[in-house]
C-alpha cells in the first residue's frame, strides 16, 4: 500500500525545512520501487518542478509521464552518442568528468549540470578540475552540485569537510545555482541547503539518520495475508534449517510474503511484523514465498485480522534487522506485489 498523501506531506515537510531553496525530488529506480508514474504525478501536484533520475532511459520515461514543463536531471551523466536521446526528451545531464564534458560539447552541447566530487570519490570532477575549468562554448551551465557521503551521521566530520570544499568550488561559479543536500543534508541545516535540495528517501518516509521515520510519514507498507495458523509443540522446529525451536507450545501464523517479494532472508532471526499495533517476531527462516510469525497470545487478533503488515513505520528497524538500509528494502520490493494507492 502506497500513501500518496503521505508522500505529498513529506515533500511539504522537506520544503519547509529549506524555505530558501527549491525542493527537487529524486525518483530514480522507478521512484524507489513505488511506481514513478504515480509518484511523480503526486509530487507535481505538491508543487515539484525539478526531478532527478539515474539514467537517460529513466529520464525519458519521466518526461513522457509529466510532459514538457518540469526539469529532469540525469545523475549518471552523459555518454558519447546519447545527444539525440537527451535532446528528444529534454533531459539535463549531470556531467562529472572532463571527457564527458568534452563529448557533450562535441555533440552540440546544451543545458547541463556539473557534478564535483568533494569527498565521496564516486562520480564527479575533482575540486581542482572544477576550479580550473574554462566553461565550453555551446553549453549552458544550469547547476553545480556535489553529494554528501555521510549525511546520515550528523556529527561525522566528513559533512563539514565536504561543505567547505563545495564552497571553495562555488567561488569559481558565481551566480550559478548550487545543490549539495540529499535528505540527510536537508536535516543537517541551512548551511547545506544552497539553492536546490535533492531529497530522495525522505520523500518515501525514511529518515536516513534514525531507525524512526520522524519528521516524515511512512509512505508504504506491505499488507500480506495470513495463510495458516498452527500450533507447534514444545521442542518442535519451524522452517528451513530448523533454526527456530519452540521453547513451549507456540502459535505460528504463516504469512504470504517472502524473499521473492523483497523480504530479506537476513532478517530471519531478529525481524518482526505487525498485526494491528502488535509486533510479532519472525519464527525461523524467511523462505521464498512465506514467513512464519510467532503470534502466541495474539491468536484471536491474528484470526480476526487475517493479514499482517511489514515495514511501514517499522522500516528502519526492519532494515537494521536485515543488516541493510531502508533504501535497499524499498528498491527490492518484488514485482509480483500489487501496488495499491491511497490518495489522489
Amino acid at each position: 500500500m502506497v500513501d500518496l498523501d503521505a508522500l505529498r506531506h513529506n515533500y511539504s515537510v522537506l520544503q519547509s525545512l529549506a524555505p530558501s531553496a527549491r525542493c527537487a525530488a529524486v525518483v530514480k529506480a522507478d521512484a524507489y520501487g513505488l511506481d514513478a508514474g504515480r509518484v511523480t504525478g503526486a509530487l507535481r501536484e505538491a508543487g515539484c518542478t525539478l526531478f532527478f533520475v539515474a539514467t537517460p532511459e529513466e529520464g525519458a520515461s519521466v518526461r513522457q509521464l509529466l510532459g514538457p514543463s518540469p526539469s529532469i536531471y540525469v545523475l549518471n551523466g552523459f555518454q558519447p552518442g546519447l545527444s539525440e536521446m537527451f535532446a528528444r526528451s529534454d533531459l539535463i545531464p549531470v556531467i562529472g568528468s572532463l571527457d564527458s564534458l568534452n563529448a557533450f560539447g562535441e555533440e552540440g552541447g546544451g543545458v547541463y549540470a556539473l557534478h564535483v566530487d568533494t569527498g565521496m570519490n564516486r562520480l564527479g570532477l575533482t575540486v581542482e578540475e572544477a576550479r580550473s575549468l574554462a566553461l565550453p562554448r555551446g553549453g549552458e551551465l544550469r547547476l553545480v552540485m556535489s553529494h554528501l557521503a555521510c549525511s546520515d551521521v550528523p556529527a561525522h566530520p566528513m559533512n563539514a569537510h565536504q561543505l567547505e570544499r563545495f564552497r571553495t568550488v562555488l567561488e569559481h561559479f558565481p551566480g550559478i545555482p548550487a545543490s549539495l543536500a540529499n535528505t540527510g543534508g536537508v536535516l543537517l541545516g541551512p548551511d547545506y541547503h544552497f539553492d536546490i535540495i535533492r531529497p530522495g528517501v525522505g520523500l518515501y518516509g525514511v529518515n536516513p539518520s534514525a531507525t524512526r521515520s520522524e519528521p516524515f510519514r511512512p509512505v508504504f507498507h506491505v499488507d500480506a495475508p495470513i495463510l495458516q495458523i498452527r500450533r507447534v509443540a514444545a521442542g518442535e522446529t519451524v522452517g528451513y534449517g530448523a533454526r527456530f525451536t519452540a521453547a513451549g507450545q507456540r502459535t505460528i501464523a504463516i504469512a504470504g510474503f517472502g524473499y521473492a517479494d523483497g523480504l530479506f532472508r537476513a532478517a530471519s532471526q531478529t525481524g518482526s511484523a505487525r498485526i494491528g499495533e502488535i509486533a510479532v517476531p519472525f519464527a525461523g527462516m524467511v523462505s521464498m514465498d512465506l514467513t512464519a510469525l510467532d503470534v502466541t497470545g495474539h491468536e484471536d487478533l491474528a484470526r480476526k485480522a487475517g493479514r499482517v503488515q511489514f515495514y511501514g513505520a517499522d522500516l528502519g528497524a526492519a532494515a537494521d534487522a536485515a543488516g541493510t538500509i531502508g533504501y535497499e528494502l524499498l528498491v527490492r520490493l518484488g514485482a509480483r506485489l500489487k501496488r495499491e494507492y491511497l490518495g489522489r
